[in-house]
């Protein structure tokens, strides 16, 4: 069949021609914003689950339902930066939110003042004022210049909040991989968070991370788990599955026989992104206008491929000797969460020694740690990559370590 007309959208974020099995999550903020704009107050949410199961193309459609009920979207993909660099991002995407909200030739006295907070969170980045968000206005002195970051970005939260409920509107946060934020980052958003739900600010957050976010944000705020709701997303069940491979076909006139159906999903397990990647490799491969088996078997070695060199080889690449070591112990064990102690013993190591790497790989996003003692891959299908990919495990020699005199 034509390249041309192919339905399937593999690539990161992008969302599919089907969004399928995600409701609940759909419907959950929904409720979110419908409770704001009445001055109630609801959970914000922060959606988890492992790499590919279309946690980014959900934002989308949040971003989607937000602007459709008038409301000032920031969107934000985080990464791994020091303080300066986590404040000139917010600070930027704030001052562009700020004049969505009303241009400056409307500004009342709380959007003056929202401006100056805005400039002293941002001049506390450079001590000469030198980079201001370009707002040509004086800083608020006492507001959003404490040196803490918590209490400057509690002010910038309350001083936006204060000027769109002014205004009768909403502003929603959309930040992706929140596992990203480092401790101090993410007590800081927790913690201006839960301003905006205790003064009732149309102020919120929807979210997305790896599985570990839950857990992360209890550690750096004890009340988190009150603040937020955490649905989990994984893979679709069979009906879903079946509908997110059939429906962008039939758009095409093109159908899927039961047979081709049942395989698809065997290989799959259901997983979106892998969904999307084997549904472009048939398209590419099948006469049509009826998919069979034949079809999906004769894709596999693309599809396979294609995985391999993007999807999964990324990953692998940025790991060290070491790290891939560790990372190929586990896929001996399987795709089941596995024990320090048990991965060490695959690689004649102790899980003291290991335990640096283990937690390395962890910061990475490349595990989590589902239960105390366990660690499971954040990417689906990662184990049986793996052993493709590295066909013997090697384990390196430990290297003894330095003291601190240097010896």
């Amino acid at each position: 069949m034509e390249a041309l007309t192919n339905p399937y959208t593999p690539n990161a974020g992008a969302e599919p021609q089907a969004v399928v099995g995600r409701d609940d999550q759909l419907g959950s903020f929904d409720l979110l914003l419908a409770r704001i704009e009445r001055g109630r107050t609801e959970q914000s949410m922060i959606i988890t689950g492992l790499r590919g199961v279309g946690k980014t193309v959900l934002l989308g459609q949040f971003r989607s339902k937000a602007l459709g009920r008038d409301w000032v979207v920031v969107e934000l993909e985080v990464s791994k930066n020091d303080e300066s660099h986590f404040r000139r991002t917010l600070a930027s995407k704030l001052r562009t939110a700020l004049y969505e909200l009303s241009p400056k030739a409307r500004w009342t006295d709380r959007f003056q003042h929202a401006a100056g907070v805005l400039r002293s969170f941002t001049v506390s980045v450079d001590a000469s004022g030198a980079w201001a968000a370009g707002l040509d206005v004086d800083a608020a002195e006492g507001f959003a210049d404490h040196g803490d970051l918590a209490l400057d970005v509690t002010d910038l939260f309350i001083a936006i909040g204060d000027a769109a409920q002014e205004r009768g509107r909403g502003l929603v946060l959309l930040l992706d991989e929140v596992q990203f934020l480092n401790k101090q980052q993410l007590e800081a958003v927790i913690e201006a968070l839960h301003k905006m739900v205790q003064r009732k600010l149309p102020v919120t957050l929807a979210g997305a991370g790896l599985p570990q976010i839950a857990e992360l944000a209890g550690d750096a705020k004890s009340y988190a788990e009150r603040l937020f709701k955490f649905p989990s997303i994984g893979n679709l069940n069979e009906e879903d599955a079946r509908a997110a491979l059939m429906k962008p076909a039939s758009d095409e006139g093109v159908s899927f026989d039961e047979e081709s159906l049942a395989e698809a999903l065997s290989v799959t397990g259901g997983y979106p992104y892998f969904l999307q990647e084997l549904g472009y490799a048939v398209w590419t491969v099948a006469q049509g206008p009826v998919i069979t088996r034949e079809d999906i078997v004769t894709a596999l070695p693309a599809y396979e491929a294609k995985l391999d060199e993007s999807f999964f080889r990324v990953r692998l690449d940025r790991a060290t000797e070491m790290q891939r070591a560790y990372l190929r112990a586990m896929a001996e064990l399987g795709s089941q969460p596995q024990k320090a102690s048990d991965v060490a013993d695959v690689m004649g190591r102790t899980s003291q020694n290991l335990g640096p790497t283990r937690a390395e790989l962890i910061n990475m996003g490349l595990l989590y740690t589902p239960e105390h003692g366990y660690a499971a891959f954040t990417v689906p299908h990662f184990d049986t990559f793996l052993v493709r990919a590295i066909p013997v495990l090697d384990v390196p020699p430990l290297r003894a370590r330095k003291s601190k005199n240097g010896v």
